[in-house]
């Protein structure tokens, strides 16, 4: 496996993005869509940005914008990465020279197929629902997510939270994992707490993990 990725998304304070860093978080995802819960202009996120080590990355969320916007917001809050949460195309995802993610909304496994049509450095697997772009807290079924893993490199979320983030690494094995609602007090207001917890299970999680596919690769090995 690769080194664990681990995202607190949905930033909207200072204080929460610190909180991320510090408790080990490997991103912070700003949401740029105006109908999101935990929305932020570019010049909040900016002025967070701006305030953070270098070491953390900054994920900029968009939902069906614009390629002008995005490379405008990209430029003014230094984001590292850019992902996509709506009906974007393939060949709109196409042509950024930094790492593209797009989500997948799970509601049954077919729609899985949809992802041999894009062209991007990763997958975000996250649950479906007809009234919002993500952040639902609900999960969806962790053997689809097995699947997936064969069609690219994904990041686990939806309704993930420290009580189930370690269970759900050690199924699934993904490149990452991503939360929102699952550290909040409320949306878009972070508990300090809770992402401390969530971190150190998903590390618990990944470390577990990692033993597992060591001792396999071991095994077989062995009977070569």
């Amino acid at each position: 496996m690769n080194a664990p990725f681990i995202k607190i998304c949905g930033i909207t304070r200072f204080e929460d993005a610190l909180a991320a860093f510090e408790s080990g978080a490997s991103a912070i995802g700003f949401n740029f869509y105006s109908g999101s819960k935990r929305h932020i202009s570019p010049q909040d996120a900016a002025k967070v940005s701006g305030k953070l080590p270098d070491t953390i990355t900054r994920v900029g969320v968009f939902v069906n914008a614009q390629r002008g916007e995005i490379e405008a917001v990209r430029k003014e809050v230094a984001l590292d990465v850019l992902q996509f949460h709506g009906d974007e195309m393939p060949e709109e995802l196409s042509g950024y020279d930094i790492p593209v993610v797009k989500a997948i909304h799970i509601a049954k496994a077919n729609q899985l197929e949809s992802q041999m049509s894009y062209a991007v450095d990763a997958f975000l697997l996250d649950s479906f629902s007809p009234k919002e772009f993500g952040g639902t807290g609900k999960t969806f079924d962790w053997n689809i997510a097995l699947e997936a893993k064969q069609r690219g490199k994904i990041i686990l979320s939806g309704g993930l939270t420290p009580a189930n983030v370690e269970e759900a690494i050690i199924f699934v094995q993904p490149f990452g994992v991503d939360v929102s609602s699952g550290v909040e007090r409320s949306p878009g207001i972070k508990d300090h707490r809770k992402i401390q917890e969530f971190i150190a299970g998903a590390r618990r999680g990944f470390d577990i993990a990692n033993n597992q596919l060591a001792s396999a690769s071991q095994a077989q090995r062995a009977q070569r």
